[in-house]
């Protein structure tokens, strides 16, 4: 974990970089999306929003997505949290990377990142020995969480289902116009969006 030097009224402090930038009120998801990372940005979530629920969070995001059920539920508490969440794709934000992208109220990009959406799928799953019954018991629940997927791509970016499921046949990735084209994004964040030292104005 990265540390620096700061001063403070006690005189020189070594303080941990993330624990500096979570007092900006800044987080993040980098890697893929499971239960362990989930639970620690949750507890940041939870965190930041006792300490002020009125205070914008920005979560950035780099991460090519991951279980299912564990984006879902960050995605979840994201939306039913007073505090305004900003997600910022800070490189590849794809599968449940990119839903969680969408749980932004304000949803940036910079100007090369990326954002890939596709329907779910079984990854490395044996179906080998299973009997037809059980074979279409686990599609069933698949169709269902597709429909959960689209349902929220949708709400968010103001497209149809069907268009929806057009585009998340494949796997489709969009760069910053497009996904704001689309409706992914909200705006590509560019050098009027910054002010000295890199802060926000």
């Amino acid at each position: 974990m990265a540390r620096i030097i700061k001063e403070t009224v006690r005189g020189i402090d070594i303080v941990d970089l993330e624990d500096e930038l979570l007092q900006d009120r800044e987080i993040f998801l980098t890697g893929g999306v499971d239960a362990n990372s989930t639970n620690e940005l949750i507890k940041q979530l939870m965190y930041l929003e006792r300490e002020d629920d009125e205070a914008e969070i920005t979560l950035y995001i780099n991460s090519p997505g991951g279980e299912v059920t564990s984006g879902l539920a960050v995605y979840d508490y994201m939306t039913l949290m007073k505090a305004p969440i900003r997600t910022v794709s800070i490189g590849t934000a794809a599968s449940m990377g990119a839903l969680l992208f969408l749980a932004g109220d304000k949803r940036q990009m910079l100007p090369h990142t990326r954002i890939m959406i596709h329907d779910p799928s079984y990854a490395n799953a044996d179906m080998s020995g299973k009997k037809p019954h059980e074979i279409q018991h686990e599609l069933d629940k698949l169709n269902e969480t597709r429909q959960i997927i689209a349902q929220i791509i949708a709400e968010k970016t103001g497209k149809t289902l069907q268009e929806v499921y057009e585009v998340t046949a494949n796997d489709t990735y969009y760069n910053a116009e497009e996904a704001v084209r689309f409706g992914l994004a909200t705006e590509i964040i560019d050098s009027k969006s910054f002010g000295k030292g890199g802060k926000r104005v």
